[in-house]
């Protein structure tokens, strides 16, 4: 494949420099442009912004000019990790001018014409990008991955799909680096455990029903189950974990599940895309497994590791969830959606 320029919206924030530490060396996407606000604007990255990820900033990255968030010079695809609180109308402007925008932001998730999407979990979904452009009268198109913790979510339920999923009953204990720079207080965050993270619960709930469902025609028909979530932030660097009971309607015995799981491949791995792991669900076999500090950073922060799988008495069965919620949940997902394209053929 050619190599593709690529940009990144809100180049100059902790999500930002996410995007921008995953696509070096990438061999298909070029970084070469940065939007920021008008205070970076004009200036190279390197003196724009403090670098706050391990290691140094990228020299390739750092030489880098930030533009302002405005379409005009800007490469034709663009990763957005823009805040909430702005996204919307610079996302709509960079599409409505005909870029392909991949957004880590909330804030067209859940519209009835935008893919959100994880490739192994619902593939088929990108094809909701014409219904897009046909109904809106754009070239370009918007297309959004997952709170960081539904990823995680979904892609341990994607293996269980086939089973008939009927309700879903989560809890997570969410890293830190999930709330960006500079996040949590310190005084709020150590030694403790912050039962409340906004409006991620409800995230949880819908995003879940959406990425499983099914594509009817130019909308998405929601996953038909109850799901259920508790959000609580803890003292963890990186890595998400959730703890998931599931009900089902098949009733299939937890080496049935444990197969299905320790089986799941999709379109990503049967296309061998650069960013995706061998094996999007990992199982763990240990009993004290999986751990944020120990697996999150494995497969490149790419993989999904669950175990503890065992019966439960409430519902069908229950299981423990690890995923790298900067990576996977966001960056790293952002740039598997447009492998994912790119292999479509959306970006010729």
């Amino acid at each position: 494949m050619n190599t593709i320029e690529v940009g990144v919206l809100g180049g100059t924030g902790m999500v930002g420099q996410h995007f921008i530490r995953f696509l070096q060396g990438h061999p298909w996407f070029k970084l070469t442009w940065l939007g920021a606000s008008d205070r970076s604007a004009g200036k190279k990255l390197k003196d724009a912004t403090q670098w706050r990820l391990d290691g140094e900033m990228p020299k390739s990255a750092a030489e880098i000019v930030v533009s302002e968030c405005k379409p005009q010079n800007a490469p034709k695809l663009v990763f957005s990790a823009m805040d909430a609180s702005v996204a919307t109308e610079i996302e709509l402007a960079f599409a409505k001018a005909g870029h392909l925008v991949v957004s880590n932001s909330r804030n067209h998730r859940m519209e009835a014409d935008v893919p959100l999407m994880v490739p192994e979990v619902n593939p088929g979904h990108l094809a909701l990008v014409r219904a897009q452009q046909r109904l809106r009268g754009w070239s370009g198109m918007i297309v959004t991955n997952p709170n960081c913790s539904t990823v995680t979510l979904t892609l341990a339920l994607a293996p269980l799909k086939q089973f008939g999923i009927q309700k879903v009953m989560a809890a997570t204990m969410q890293a830190v680096s999930g709330a960006g720079y500079p996040g949590v207080a310190s005084m709020d965050i150590l030694a403790n455990v912050v039962p409340y993270i906004g409006s991620e619960e409800e995230k949880m709930e819908s995003e879940t029903q959406k990425i499983l469902g099914s594509l009817d025609g130019a909308r998405i028909e929601p996953l038909p189950a109850t799901v259920s979530a508790h959000c609580n932030r803890v003292a963890v660097v990186d890595g998400h974990m959730v703890t998931a009971s599931v009900a089902l309607s098949s009733k299939p015995t937890l080496a049935e599940v444990q197969a299905a799981m320790e089986s799941f491949q999709s379109v990503p791995q049967q296309r061998n895309l650069p960013s995706a792991p061998p094996k999007p669900v990992i199982y763990m076999r240990e009993a004290d497994r999986p751990q944020p500090r120990r697996d999150a950073n494995r497969e490149n922060g790419m993989a999904v590791f669950v175990g503890r799988l065992r019966k439960c008495p409430v519902l069908d069965l229950k299981f423990v969830a690890c995923g790298h919620n900067t990576i996977r949940g966001a960056a790293g997902a952002a740039v598997l959606n447009a492998e994912l394209m790119a292999s479509e053929g959306y970006l010729d």
